[in-house]
């Protein structure tokens, strides 16, 4: 029998079934049995949704190892063009030597031959590729097998991380646990979990968004703090929440939140920024200097001009690109009728981030997977975005077959993958443009369908404005009298009027 604690919550807030709600989740459901009935008995066994969910996602992740099988084998250790051509490539072994982790080099501290000096990650990112390495020592044999070794090696720690990333979606919005589903059969996270290293800190944003739908905001920035130590994109994340605070005037909150992740960032970088300077700044002069690459709009300007763009000039503009973005996303979030959630936000700047910037790589789409689930919630949008995603990734594997593979020329030309960059730009661009639509227009977003407010809000959830402008500083004749009539309480099973449950 159930404890009184989850028959409460159970009746107090009735879980979000996708396939009572959305026709795709609907239509997939038959291949399980259909939808669950009115009187199905839901969180009684073992299998809640969680589990589900996170034992969904282990699964795609090793499907993704099996489609590495190829190059695991053979194809990683016999030239360049076999990897590409069955679409199996990853940095993960070719690293292994090339960055001096089979040679017992330290990271950051010993100087690397050839034209990279020293490791080009950030610092968290070059402790668990090393942790890696540690625990492929006992493993002896040749370099191939050594390689292949750590890349099993790796695999597993990238599966811890999947886990997290799947249990996290699905813990952040209390009602709507089954939409970590779209986490967990994501084909492009299957398709690029093992090309990098990135899963580390998706997974730790992951934590940190769960950790903010709690209100822990210290909690929240500690995570963002590591997740910035492993890869930049995520200290991103502090401007929309920085808007949204601003609107809701929860600066205290906000403040705990940048304390824990200037605290957290320092506490890992500091000892590797004192002692071994050059090879710590690695990763940011690499990042300035990298030139224009694959995946990019930039790269299709490239290859259209046949000119190679100054690469001072490229950072410039992208630069310039961004900080327009930004604004746009700050202007959305002050003036739109009603405040949008984190999530929204979130998904949008990271997506501009990855927009304007000079490379695009195929696993970068593992950064937008959680938030875009979170965001906008509908299985054919985030199918059709997939779809676009998994043409891209076969695109730059034969792309490279065709540049690798001399005169055969066997793969797909320039012209091709140009149209398989469009493609996966106009993807991107496309959820995107749903999201703005959704936030404003808050009644077609799927998640406040229900009577919900911001589910991964936190401390922004039902709380007032304290600053707005343009339009939602006047609303409308109609929506003033609104506001004058009954209080509905977002999110409760009582609530009443157009915005209660029955909506939608």
């Amino acid at each position: 029998m159930p404890s009184p604690e989850k028959t409460s919550v159970r009746q107090d807030q009735p879980v979000v079934r996708p396939t009572q709600r959305d026709e795709v989740a609907a239509a997939g459901s038959e291949l399980i049995g259909g939808p669950l009935g009115r009187f199905a008995w839901v969180g009684s066994s073992w299998l809640t949704p969680v589990r589900v969910v996170a034992l969904v996602a282990i699964g795609m992740f090793a499907l993704g190892m099996v489609q590495k099988i190829p190059c695991y084998e053979w194809a990683w250790f016999r030239g360049a063009g076999s990897q590409y051509t069955h679409a199996c490539y990853s940095d993960i072994p070719h690293l292994y030597l090339g960055r001096g982790f089979a040679d017992g080099l330290v990271p950051y501290f010993d100087r690397l031959g050839g034209d990279m000096e020293y490791l080009e990650y950030p610092v968290l990112t070059g402790l668990f590729m090393q942790v890696a390495a540690w625990l492929t020592l006992p493993f002896d044999g040749s370099v191939q097998q050594r390689e292949q070794m750590y890349w099993m090696v790796n695999a597993g720690m990238l599966l811890v991380c999947a886990a997290v990333i799947a249990v996290c979606v699905t813990r952040t919005h209390r009602r709507r646990p089954w939409d970590g589903l779209l986490v967990a059969l994501a084909p492009a996270f299957a398709l690029t979990a093992t090309i990098n290293w990135d899963l580390l800190a998706v997974a730790l944003t992951a934590a940190a968004m769960l950790m903010w739908s709690r209100g822990r905001s210290l909690a929240f920035g500690i995570l963002i703090g590591l997740a910035t130590a492993a890869k930049l994109y995520p200290v991103l994340l502090l401007g929309p929440l920085l808007v949204l605070c601003w609107r809701a005037g929860k600066y205290r909150a906000y403040g705990a939140a940048l304390l824990g992740t200037a605290g957290a960032w320092l506490v890992v970088n500091l000892p590797v920024m004192l002692l071994a300077p050059e090879g710590w700044k690695k990763f940011y002069t690499f990042s300035q200097e990298r030139q224009v690459d694959f995946g990019s709009f930039w790269l299709i300007i490239t290859q259209r001009t046949g000119e190679q763009m100054d690469v001072d000039a490229v950072n410039t503009y992208a630069t310039l690109l961004m900080i327009l973005a930004c604004a746009g996303i700050a202007a959305l979030a002050l003036t739109a009728p009603r405040r949008p959630r984190f999530a929204q936000l979130a998904f949008l700047v990271v997506a501009a981030f990855i927009l304007t910037n000079k490379v695009y790589s195929p696993q970068y789409v593992l950064w937008l997977i959680p938030l875009a689930a979170l965001a906008r919630p509908r299985w054919r949008d985030f199918l059709i975005w997939q779809a676009c995603e998994v043409m891209y990734f076969l695109g730059i594997w034969m792309y490279l077959a065709y540049t690798t593979s001399g005169d055969k020329h066997q793969g797909l030309p320039p012209e091709g993958y140009q149209l398989a960059i469009a493609l996966h730009l106009l993807g991107t661009l496309y959820l995107c443009a749903l999201v703005v639509r959704d936030v404003l227009m808050p009644e077609r977003d799927v998640v406040r369908q229900d009577g919900s407010d911001d589910p991964s809000g936190g401390v922004l959830d039902r709380a007032p404005d304290a600053f707005v402008l343009g339009r939602a500083a006047h609303p409308p004749r109609h929506a003033a009298h609104a506001v004058e009539g009954p209080r509905v309480e977002w999110g409760m099973s009582g609530a009443t009027g157009p915005a209660g449950p029955t909506a939608g």
